[in-house]
């Protein structure tokens, strides 16, 4: 696969696919570490080299397990891995659920130094500002991050669904080598526009989480009921009972693009992705290596401008039902 790199200033050179590893250990059914770890495996067979986590995956269990993998391959494997994860969520103590944003600049050191223990790792290669609390000055934060740079114990800085606003601030103060935003083809909006263009202006990258939607673009899930009682997704609006079924349809209507192009749905939605532009890198999120080895074959699959208008035309604009997020985590986002 061809590397892209993220950012303009010096950010790191990644596979044009990553992988999300959030579900190996949360919120996306029952874990099943074997799995887990032989799909992690296969990853590195196939060059995939952006591997994505945060510390409140799990509170700090993802990172843990993503460490005990690493810990178990060679040093040659982990010096081209670009490990990515990110702070800023803080989690209720009796609950679990996370009830507070810090990103004081108190917890940007705390915060990375608990995950590079977790990780078992020297350096974080990418890391991330996961939520801002709008108290706090963006340039307290980064320039806590940039120290973390200049320590060695990070080699490069992105934000995580801020404000075109917050970037530049933040840009000014140190580089920003990539912003993970949401951007698929159920969540356009929060890409396109404003912050496309100051992304492309200052030379950031975009990292598009969730790019299947959560799942739901791949075609696999026909119903609400085949979600798990463990599976995180029910309490989410787009897979609400007044809304799955015309998220449904629309999902057979990529099907239905998916087949005339000549590939699975899942391929079509990232391979559009990676049309919109080359600093743009998807990170699919997987536990199982059939579903991977699937993902990183959209890598190979170019659509022509007719494909790719086919594809945006099966979800029009404003077509989804319900918010991406619970109300909530919604208002966490965006400052």
């Amino acid at each position: 696969m061809k590397p892209r790199t993220l950012g303009a200033h010096g950010g790191p050179a990644v596979s044009p696919l990553g992988l999300g590893c959030m579900g190996m250990s949360t919120s996306y059914g029952v874990p099943d570490d074997a799995e887990s770890l032989r799909t992690l495996d296969r990853a590195a067979e196939l060059g995939v080299t952006l591997l994505d986590t945060a510390d409140a995956y799990g509170r700090g269990a993802n990172e843990e397990f993503l460490g005990r993998w690493l810990h178990s391959r060679t040093a040659s494997l982990r010096d081209g891995l670009v490990i990515a994860t990110k702070f800023g969520l803080r989690h209720d103590a009796a609950t679990g659920r996370v009830n507070a944003v810090d990103s004081s600049a108190a917890w940007v050191r705390e915060a990375c130094h608990a995950s590079l223990r977790r990780l078992g790792t020297d350096r974080i290669d990418l890391y991330y500002l996961h939520r801002r609390d709008p108290a706090v000055p963006i340039e307290e934060t980064v320039g806590a991050m940039a120290e973390l740079v200049a320590d060695g114990a990070v080699r490069s800085l992105g934000l995580s669904e801020v404000s075109p606003q917050t970037l530049r601030r933040a840009h000014a103060v140190h580089p920003i080598s990539a912003i993970q935003l949401e951007y698929s083809l159920f969540t356009r909006e929060v890409v396109e526009g404003e912050m496309l263009a100051t992304c492309r202006e200052l030379g950031i990258g975009i990292v598009a989480y969730s790019p299947l939607g959560r799942g739901m673009l791949t075609g696999a899930l026909a119903a609400r009921d085949e979600l798990t009682a463990e599976d995180t997704r029910r309490r989410w609006p787009r897979f609400a009972e007044e809304n799955i079924d015309r998220n449904l349809r629309l999902v057979r209507a990529v099907r239905a693009a998916a087949e005339s192009i000549g590939c699975t749905p899942a391929q079509a939605v990232l391979a559009w992705l990676l049309g919109q532009g080359e600093d743009i890198v998807p990170i699919p999120g997987t536990k199982r290596r059939t579903y991977l080895e699937e993902n990183t074959a959209a890598a190979g699959i170019k659509l022509s401008p007719d494909q790719l208008a086919l594809l945006r035309t099966t979800v029009p604009d404003g077509a989804v039902a319900g918010e991406r997020y619970p109300l909530a985590a919604l208002e966490r986002l965006g400052h």
